[in-house]
Formats: C-alpha cells, sequence, structure tokens
C-alpha cells in the first residue's frame, strides 16, 4: 500500500488534503473560481470581449484559505481590443492555479473572440467564442514516502515508490453571448464544449460549465466632468453556475458614485436539488481612476468547515482606455453602439 505525508504537517495541512481526495475522488475536474466576475469577464463568457472598453489588460491574483501559507493560489492575465468598426473585437487569457502542498499546478492560455451587433438605437447584441490550450502536472518534491522514514523519524534516503505521473496537455472552447441596453444586462455561456480529459491515469473529465448570469442598473445621477462619465448608481447582480454534479447560485448588490464602487456578493443560495454548498459572502471595493482601475475583495466563510481554512483574498488591476470623442462622434453619426452598464468588479 502506498504510503506518503507531507512535509510539516499540520491541521490545516490535513483538511485541504482532505479537500482535494475528495476532488480527486469525483473523476472530474473543477474550474477556477473568481469573486470579482466582471474584472474576470473574459473567464466568465466570451461574449464580454470589447465591450467595456476600447482596450484593457487585466492581471488578477486570488489566494484561497490563506491559512494554508497560499496552498491555493490562482493568477490570470487577460487582454482585450475593440476595433474601430465596434463589430469586432478580440481577447487573449492566461489562467495559473497553483495547489502548494502537493505541488498540483495547472496552466491555460486561449484566446476569445466576439462579434457585436446593434439590434436597435438602444439594444445590443454580443456573440462570443473561446479556445484554449491547458497543461496540468504534479511535483513530488514537497512528499515523504513511508520507505523514506526510519525509526527516529528523519529521512535522507530515495523513495523506491514510482511517482512518475506525466504532464497532461488537453484542447477546450467555449461560447457565450450576451443582451444589454444601458439599463440591464443578461448573459449565457458554456465553457468545455469538449469535455477534455485531465486525468494523469485514469479517465477524468473536465465537465461542461454552464454559466447564466445578469443585473440592472438604476442610475440615481449621471453627468460628464472633463470629458469621464461620473454615476451614482445601484445595481443588482445574479448568477448560476453548473458544472459536473455541483451548482452555485449568486446574489449580489453593488453601489457606484464614481469613482469608487462597493460590492457585495452572497455565494451558495440553497437550491432545491443537490447538496448543500459552501456559503460565503464577498465585500468588494473597487475604484476607477483615469486609465487604470484597482479591485480588492475577501470572502467572509458563513460554513463552519471552510472557515477553519480562512476566507479567500483577490486583487484585480486593470489598465485600459475609452475614447469618449470618439464615441460622441459615433453617436452623431448614428454609429455608436449601446454600452453596457454591468460593474467593471
Amino acid at each position: 500500500m502506498l504510503q506518503c505525508q507531507l512535509r510539516r504537517p499540520s491541521r490545516q495541512g490535513l483538511l485541504a488534503t482532505v479537500l482535494l481526495a475528495a476532488g480527486a475522488g469525483l473523476a472530474q475536474g473543477q474550474d477556477l473560481y473568481f469573486a470579482q466576475p466582471y474584472a474576470t469577464r473574459l473567464y466568465t463568457n466570451p461574449g464580454y470581449t470589447g465591450l467595456l472598453d476600447d482596450y484593457s489588460v487585466t492581471l488578477n491574483y486570488r489566494n484561497q484559505f490563506p491559512t494554508l501559507a497560499g496552498t491555493f493560489q490562482t493568477s490570470q492575465l487577460s487582454a482585450d481590443f475593440r476595433f474601430r468598426d465596434q463589430r469586432n473585437a478580440v481577447g487573449v487569457l492566461l489562467n495559473h492555479d497553483r495547489t502548494g502542498g502537493i505541488g498540483y499546478t495547472r496552466l491555460q492560455a486561449g484566446a476569445t473572440y466576439a462579434h457585436h451587433l446593434r439590434l436597435s438605437k438602444t439594444f445590443g447584441l454580443s456573440a462570443g467564442a473561446s479556445v484554449g490550450y491547458g497543461n496540468q502536472r504534479v511535483s513530488y518534491g514537497n512528499l515523504v514516502f513511508g520507505d523514506q522514514l526510519t525509526d527516529d523519524g528523519s529521512t535522507g534516503a530515495p523513495t523506491l515508490e514510482v511517482a512518475d505521473f506525466k504532464p497532461v496537455h488537453y484542447l477546450t472552447v467555449g461560447v457565450g453571448g450576451l443582451v444589454y441596453n444601458e439599463y440591464f444586462w443578461v448573459g449565457m455561456a458554456a465553457h468545455h464544449l469538449n469535455q477534455p480529459d485531465l486525468a494523469f491515469i485514469t479517465q477524468a473529465t473536465l465537465p461542461m460549465r454552464l454559466n447564466v448570469h445578469g443585473g440592472f442598473k438604476y442610475y440615481l445621477k449621471r453627468t460628464v466632468v472633463r470629458r469621464q462619465p461620473r454615476e451614482i448608481s445601484v445595481a443588482p447582480t445574479g448568477s448560476y453556475t453548473r458544472q459536473g454534479g455541483s451548482q452555485r447560485a449568486e446574489a449580489g448588490l453593488y453601489f457606484t458614485a464614481s469613482p469608487l464602487t462597493l460590492g457585495a456578493v452572497y455565494r451558495g443560495i440553497p437550491l432545491q436539488s443537490g447538496p448543500r454548498p459552501q456559503q460565503a459572502l464577498t465585500t468588494i471595493l473597487g475604484v476607477s481612476l483615469g486609465t487604470f482601475r484597482l479591485g480588492y475583495s475577501y470572502d467572509v466563510s458563513l460554513s463552519q468547515f471552510s472557515r477553519e481554512l480562512g476566507g479567500a483574498h483577490e486583487l484585480s488591476l486593470t489598465l485600459r482606455d475609452f475614447d469618449m470623442l470618439e464615441a460622441s462622434w459615433r453617436r452623431l453619426k448614428r454609429r455608436n453602439y449601446p454600452s453596457i452598464p454591468c460593474p467593471a468588479f
């Protein structure tokens, strides 16, 4: 029987191992989660490509269960560009997910494309697609096997256990779309349509991830100061995600008083079907200053088990541009497309 242990084991480390083992036993993979869905909108739905800015470059970092010394860490780099005809936009997306305790890493790089249509003077439609290449691997540097232990507990000799899981390579494709006007938006996306195999030994598919999301923005005040839009608004949002045998429902509320945005999202709304999900309350603080956006969020766990592992910190930093003069010219020529009112964080 194969025996191994983590170096410097702890109660939190054992909890993490239990979580990982449980996920492996399902023979299905799961996608990573971000608490700022509109700062990671290309990951949420490829239809968002080029909708919010003329161009943008965003860096996101998420540290989940920080009491485990960074065991669950995710980084994402995304960028999108809208062509001057406003009908076409392209984007790139790079994700890096790391589970430090057992040295598991997943790297995925992809591209997105969206085509924008003006359905009427006030309604717009965006249809998008994505394609990505992924690589996942396991490092054994942090593991100690039974044949490396002596009576006094010291280690030193190399293990005779065969632990040579080759890296897994896979291809994934997805589609998504949005309908919107200046007051509301609703979208749907389907990721991993081909359900790629992520197994190291036996088959373990990455199930299709389906997501439906939307929201409504109520403007208390709108104006333009020095060619920059300013607003005071309230925006309730909602989202439902299903992947394999798991599902997640969320409800949020964003308050914006330019340049600040405050948000609260409740994750884990109980559903009639399926097991009771882990519940969390996410608080979001964002600021938009010129060409920069900076966002921070923290997950406050409402479930006892996950509370022992700590919450989650998430940061987003965006460099973006929106040409107000160009938009005004297009509006005069009746060539301007509706603007999507979703939050930026």
